[in-house]
């Protein structure tokens, strides 16, 4: 069908967001709705670039309806487009702004795991800004009392500076992992803690230990 043309639903869509003589107010919720018709059929024809671009579109146009959750998931999927297209710096962003979504719900889980989500995709990549990203999914989850599901993030953050040899850092990272862990009275779990000491030739030695 014609009117089921990517390209074309764009076009009509970004029609009914401007202003004109003729329209004085734009049309979001219309919009919007041609927007994720568009980021289909661009995702089915394997177009990631303007798949990614609709994607965007239609999370704003959810904002602008009143509907941080549905905008939250559209950016979600920007986010992953990102990836697929290589543009670390629009994973990190969108997936960022997915997570401010998320906590306009009252939704900690999900904003952390977007977050989550971006710093497992910057690994390798950008492993300073993943860990800020680890770091800040903690801190959503803290925020809102559930320190025990941050667990693994700070597991994943400690992994990343052992892999870079900073092990000061991670050190440090997984000792603000056996506070998030007192804080929430985990008593049975143990938490492994790295500690980094130098003997007198200088060569760094990692121990594990278990912190109560």
């Amino acid at each position: 069908m014609a009117n089921s043309d990517p390209d074309k639903l764009m076009i009509k869509a970004d029609k009914l967001t401007k202003l004109s003589f003729t329209r004085w107010s734009a049309d979001w919720r219309t919009a919007t709705s041609l927007y994720e018709q568009a980021a289909i059929g661009y995702r089915f024809r394997k177009d990631n670039e303007k798949a990614k671009e609709a994607f965007e579109k239609a999370s704003k146009g959810q904002e602008m309806i009143s509907s941080p959750w549905d905008a939250a998931k559209h950016m979600e999927s920007a986010a992953a487009l990102a990836k697929e297209l290589g543009r670390w710096n629009e994973v990190s962003d969108h997936y960022r702004r997915a997570s401010e979504l998320y906590i306009e719900c009252g939704r900690s889980q999900p904003a952390s795991d977007g977050l989550a989500k971006a710093a497992r995709a910057l690994e390798d990549v950008a492993p300073d800004e993943a860990v800020r990203l680890y770091t800040d999914a903690c801190v959503v989850l803290e925020e809102d009392g559930k320190e025990q599901m941050a667990f693994d993030l700070y597991r994943a953050a400690t992994s990343i500076h052992v892999k870079l040899e900073r092990y000061t850092d991670a050190a440090t990272f997984l000792l603000k992992w056996g506070v998030a862990a007192d804080k929430c009275n985990a008593i049975n779990s143990q938490c492994k803690v790295l500690l980094v000491r130098y003997n007198s030739r200088d060569y760094i030695h990692l121990q594990e230990c278990s912190y109560k």
